[in-house]
């Protein structure tokens, strides 16, 4: 059914794609082709050398910039089609750089973390089972479009050894107002280890309209996730050690015993999310400019559904039944309502807003252990009052938000404020606050499993609060830093059984990170570092002391004409030895242990190249793994990847 889901939406995607004004080029008598030809052929991502082609007319005031992404937060971007070593980092099923994140063997498993921001959090509680979410797409994640012509992007990627990942979309827009895009991710890779296959799958669609005048503006979008893993449990004590002894008989890793044979994960997901303004009237003041009033409303509904399925296994403990069939719910529904002045008198956009929000956290059925009940669902509401206001005065762009629950079934509050002086093109300085009062996710607090040591319901924790003061300095010129202090009271966590608990301790952790690229000539060394210190709160918060990331690459145009551009190298990987997290599956969440993990190099060899606007990627993963150890684990009991060849491209075949 994916298969012909895939097939049908594809097609639909390239017929789009060739519905453009298009003009045949018949080469004149006597060979050769026109100056003015051979110009549309440079601009032509059609083009293929032949002497009748097919060319896209555009209008000569159609410009690269006029292809744009417009973020959650309403800032705009241009669509890159460019090849660069940023590409590079970003070319994974995230299409994220993974620089603070340690994948697991098989691409859409999940990824052990090697640092934290704090920075973003929410005063609004999560689902929990955090190890699945890595690929699941937020509001904030969601990207809306504008384009004069219609805009298509493919990216395929091979499996790690079946299967293949493709992420594609659509964008279009039916006049100047009205812009709609559709997207597909997917994803099946079987893995080199028994009982590791991925299957993943997400659906999103966006519109956005305004009017001509310009006072009303809408836009919203339709998501929906499967996200699918059989979840092995890691190896058994026996294959550890034929694993770490490089037995040769045992280089087929499919050889290897694993933990658990039959138990899978599911996580899926639906929202549907509309937001919309209207400028009701401007006011002329004593000041040149005028005052803009806008009131607007966003609403979001959202559906999240968990399963665990597994034959009873006796690593996890007793059990109620012989079949686990776990189950969990999460429904959520949020409206606000905001006005907001824009005028010289607040220097720049003061917003007045109220949030009414919903939750119904739910289970199968009810659960009576020895000393407590734990209930089918917990259901609850909370109405928040906040502004946020954002100016710019001279070099100077000041934001501040504040937001506090006043009355429901949940207490939270938030600070986030932000300060960033920038030159023009030298170099930009951001300090920014945060201060969070927030309830710990749903799965901390509330959980049921067919697992007896796996139900709690635990009324009696605090909120987790979250004090965050961060400095970052860019500049294309000199370096990119960041530094940031973080201090949480009631930090939640899972313990060495896999239990919610929350730290007596406050928890201070310092992160800084260093990035800087130096180029000789054809030859660039591109360079991200990270110091983390937890100067408290050791034993709840687990990080690595140094991550590094060093790469070495050759960057050149080849042949008459530079039709290709050619990037090739070596990327070098380390982070040192920690208390790396251990992964349960059954709740998707990582837990702590006390064994040292990490202190081995990660090499990988790339060629990358870009024609036109198709980029081209081939990888040679973890190249040094036949010698230097068999000490390489994404976590305990999960190693690795050992020497991978991956490949790919990420083409904008109509742009």
């Amino acid at each position: 059914m994916r298969n012909l889901f895939l097939f049908f939406f594809l097609s639909f995607f390239t017929l789009l794609s060739f519905g453009q004004t298009l003009k045949r080029i018949d080469a004149p008598k006597g060979g050769g082709i026109t100056k003015e030809q051979k110009q549309q052929q440079k601009n032509d991502s059609t083009f293929f050398g032949n002497d009748r082609e097919i060319t896209v007319e555009l209008d000569g005031k159609t410009h690269y910039k006029d292809y744009k992404i417009i973020t959650f937060s309403r800032d705009t971007l241009i669509i890159d089609t460019t090849l660069t070593m940023k590409k590079d980092y970003k070319f994974n099923y995230l299409r994220k750089d993974v620089f603070e994140l340690m994948p697991f063997q098989n691409q859409g498993q999940t990824y052990n973390r090697l640092g934290y921001d704090f920075t973003d959090a929410s005063f609004i509680p999560k689902m929990g089972m955090s190890a699945k979410h890595y690929n699941f797409k937020e509001i904030e994640d969601i990207k809306y479009y504008q384009v004069p012509t219609p805009t298509s992007e493919l990216m395929w990627r091979s499996g790690m050894q079946q299967g293949q990942a493709v992420d594609a979309f659509v964008t279009m827009n039916k006049s100047p107002q009205f812009n709609f895009s559709f997207a597909f991710n997917g994803l099946r890779s079987l893995g080199r280890y028994r009982e590791s296959l991925s299957s993943h799958g997400n659906f999103r669609m966006t519109m956005s309209y305004n009017t001509k005048n310009e006072r009303y503006y809408i836009r919203g979008h339709l998501a929906s996730h499967k996200i699918k893993n059989e979840e092995n449990g890691g190896l058994t004590p026996q294959s550890i050690e034929l694993f770490e002894s490089g037995d040769g008989d045992y280089t087929d890793r499919g050889r290897l015993d694993v933990n658990f044979s039959d138990a899978e994960n599911i996580l899926r997901g639906k929202r549907y999310h509309i937001e919309h303004d209207y400028k009701f009237f401007k006011v002329k003041d004593s000041v040149s400019e005028p005052t803009n009033l806008k009131i607007g409303h966003v609403f979001s509904y959202e559906t999240k559904h968990y399963e665990y399925t597994q034959t009873a296994n006796a690593l996890l403990g007793d059990a109620y039944d012989t079949q686990i069939n776990d189950d969990t719910g999460l429904r959520t529904m949020s409206n606000t309502v905001f006005l907001d002045i824009d005028s010289p008198f607040v220097l720049g956009n003061l917003r007045a807003k109220t949030n009414y929000y919903s939750y119904n956290h739910y289970f199968n059925g009810q659960v009576n252990l020895t000393n407590e009940t734990i209930d089918p669902l917990i259901k609850g509401n909370a109405l928040s009052l906040g502004a946020d206001w954002n100016a710019k005065v001279k070099n100077f762009s000041l934001s501040a938000d504040v937001s506090t629950i006043v009355t429901g079934t949940i207490k939270g509050n938030s600070l986030v404020a932000a300060a960033t002086y920038q030159t023009d093109s030298v170099f930009s300085v951001t300090a920014k606050l945060t201060n969070i009062s927030k309830m710990p996710d749903f799965n901390y607090i509330h959980f049921q499993s067919d697992y007896v040591d796996y139900n709690w319901q635990n009324t009696d924790f605090n909120n987790e609060k979250i004090s965050s003061l961060g400095l970052e300095f860019k500049s294309d010129k000199w370096v990119d830093a960041s530094a940031s202090i973080t201090r949480i009271e009631n930090y939640t966590y899972f313990d060495s059984i896999s239990k919610p608990q929350q730290a007596n301790k406050t928890v201070s952790y310092l992160k800084v990170k260093v990035h800087k690229a130096l180029t000789f000539k054809k030859f660039t060394l591109d360079n991200t570092m990270m110091y983390q210190n937890i100067a408290s709160g050791a034993d709840y918060l687990r990080v690595p002391e140094f991550v590094t990331r060093n790469t070495l690459y050759y960057r050149n145009h080849l042949f008459k004409n530079k039709p290709l551009l050619l990037e090739t190298g070596i990327t070098f990987k380390y982070f040192s030895e920690y208390k790396m997290n251990a992964y349960d599956p059954l709740l998707s969440e990582f837990y702590l242990q006390d064994a040292n993990y990490g202190g081995f190099p990660m090499f990988d060899f790339f060629v990358n190249a870009q024609v036109r606007r198709t980029r081209f990627f081939f990888k040679l993963e973890n190249i040094t793994s036949s010698f230097t150890g068999r000490n390489y684990y994404s976590a305990p009991l999960n190693p690795y990847r050992d020497f991978t060849v991956r490949f790919g491209l990420v083409w904008n075949f109509f742009i």
